[in-house]
């Protein structure tokens, strides 16, 4: 297949996020993996906990990166030095805002995870408080982290956020053993590790930034960070992205908690069976955070005809993702599930759910796409809107048909909700780009 111009800046993106992206749960891999090696199960379960609970948190203001880079990416495409530096100067600002919060109330958000969210045992309870009491100091630098992450990948450059995850992993495993195996630390030696790992990748982002853009300060007298439309505009940016990630929260929540409530059995495969979707998804990431920098861009630079050729190009890398995955499942399902567990009686209950697992990829690959276009396109409150009807599709399908059909009725309500994402948005593009061209103009 020849390769197009928008091809190979689609495929410049999108294969360094793909990287990126695969890196990100090494960093709990490798807790998980100290803790084991330590040879307590407790320790392992309270990585696992504090973990958990970090994520859910840090995905709720995922909102930093996203609105970052379509802000950032719309800037680029104006040739607007001054713009793109008040993105990321205002960015840093919230992030710096927010996380100060965050850190001044996790005695309470601790409380709260355990008593609400959390339900384990004393032991494990008391060491994950101190992993999250620990990490939490790292809230500053995964928040402005993202910052920092979603103007590269705006400004087309989403090699630095690549470097900068490989070198974050590396500082992880290397810190985090060295105080486990060299100062007799557990759990501390662990979070701490994680901690050095979160800063260490925000100071090299830091540093890649003043290298690769440094020449950007000669704009600083220029910026007005604290201007008042411009903020409430990024906020009211922010504030959509961030109900749609509450959605997303939820029915993510809902699906374990539902497997959860039919049996160990049950949740144990439906956990098995949904990284695949995770797998799948690491990869459709990439393309749509290329939508997302180059959809942007074209924006910015009010480019109708670059704007159609990346939006259909990007659809099918989409169609072949989505080739390429449905014959690795078919092909290496049960195989992987194998890899996963060496309990045969699991492997059997799963591979009876399984074919829900063969239409994820076609069901759910628009989603990924039209997200990113949004974002680029900082039609944000059009993305809320689909993932709302989604949503909504999600739980109706699951209340009527749950008491029908058990376990197959959550795999198909979160086929419907995958699928709704990408057709509410899909008939929603024609109006969003007349109304996104028109603001532009």
């Amino acid at each position: 297949m020849r390769l197009t111009r928008t091809d190979r800046q689609i495929l410049a993106i999108a294969i360094p996020s793909v990287v990126s992206n695969i890196t990100v749960p090494l960093l709990g891999m490798c807790d998980l993996a100290i803790a084991g090696h330590i040879g307590d199960a407790t320790l392992v379960a309270a990585v696992s906990v504090g973990a958990t609970l970090f994520n859910v948190l840090y995905w709720l203001f995922g909102f930093l990166r996203m609105g970052t880079g379509g802000l950032t990416s719309q800037a680029c495409g104006k040739d607007d030095k001054t713009g793109s530096l008040s993105v990321l100067a205002r960015a840093l600002l919230v992030a710096a805002a927010i996380s100060a919060v965050v850190v001044a109330a996790h005695p309470w958000l601790l409380d709260f995870a355990f008593g609400h969210v959390v339900v384990t045992e004393a032991d494990v309870e008391r060491l994950s408080r101190t992993y999250l009491s620990i990490c939490i100091w790292g809230a500053p630098a995964v928040m402005m982290q993202y910052c920092f992450t979603g103007w590269f990948i705006g400004m087309q450059n989403s090699r630095i956020p690549m470097v900068v995850s490989i070198l974050q992993n590396i500082v992880n495993i290397g810190a985090s053993l060295s105080f486990v195996l060299f100062l007799d630390m557990t759990i501390d030696g662990i979070a701490l590790g994680t901690l050095v790992a979160q800063w260490s990748a925000l100071i090299a982002s830091a540093v890649a930034w003043q290298v690769r853009y440094g020449g950007l300060l000669r704009f600083a007298s220029r910026v007005r960070v604290l201007e008042l439309r411009p903020m409430l505009a990024f906020l009211d940016l922010n504030k959509d992205i961030f109900l749609r990630t509450l959605c997303l929260v939820a029915v993510t929540l809902f699906f374990t908690s539902s497997g959860a409530a039919q049996g160990d059995m049950t949740v144990a495969a439906n956990a098995l069976l949904m990284q695949f979707f995770t797998i799948f998804s690491y990869v459709m990431d990439g393309f749509a955070y290329a939508a997302e920098a180059l959809t942007g861009k074209c924006v910015g630079a009010r480019d109708r005809r670059s704007l159609s050729a990346t939006v259909r190009r990007v659809i099918v890398w989409g169609v072949w993702s989505v080739a390429v995955f449905t014959v690795a499942y078919v092909v290496a399902g049960r195989p992987f599930v194998r890899l996963l567990t060496s309990d045969g009686g699991l492997v059997e209950f799963a591979m009876g759910y399984y074919p829900w697992v063969l239409l994820l990829p076609v069901a759910g690959f628009l989603a990924f796409v039209w997200d990113g276009v949004y974002i680029g396109a900082t039609a944000t409150r059009r993305m809320l809107l689909a993932m709302v009807v989604a949503t909504a599709a999600f739980f109706a399908c699951h209340h009527f048909l749950f008491p029908l059909w058990g376990n197959h009725a959550l795999w198909l309500s979160f086929i419907v909700y995958l699928a709704a994402r990408g057709a509410v948005q899909t008939l929603l593009f024609t109006g969003m780009m007349r109304t996104v061209m028109r603001r532009e103009g």
